[in-house]
């Protein structure tokens, strides 16, 4: 089993998303979304997992710089602005055997535990 954990080093909810992973004994792999973006493909599995809604990281300087009609875009559209724009997406994002999981760390720890666990 392989995980990914795309996010950014100085990012608060991705640190503790590391120290849950180290306490709960569960390998990863940390991508940095700013040294690596991910691809417009990677991004667009992603969107067809998650859905594009769940990935915003409405709350960052990227996001508000955008226009009003972010409102009415579509999932190809979002696609287009996160690979164009890595801070658009929300951190961290879980990719687990090729598959991304779960994006942000505010579930449950239940449930953070049964799409990250082996």
């Amino acid at each position: 089993m392989s995980i990914q954990v795309y996010g950014i080093p100085n990012c608060g909810t991705c640190k503790k998303a590391f120290q849950w992973l180290k306490d709960n004994n569960i390998d990863y792999e940390f991508i940095n979304t700013k040294e690596n973006p991910p691809t417009r493909d990677t991004i667009q599995n992603w969107v067809e997992s998650l859905g594009s809604k769940p990935m915003r990281n409405t709350s960052g300087q990227s996001y508000r710089t955008l226009g009003e009609e972010k409102k009415t875009w579509t999932d190809e559209q979002w696609i287009e602005a996160f690979a164009n724009d890595a801070m658009l997406l929300k951190r961290p994002l879980f990719v687990k055997d090729g598959e991304a999981v779960l994006v942000g760390f505010r579930e449950k720890a239940d449930t953070i535990r049964e799409k990250l666990q082996p």
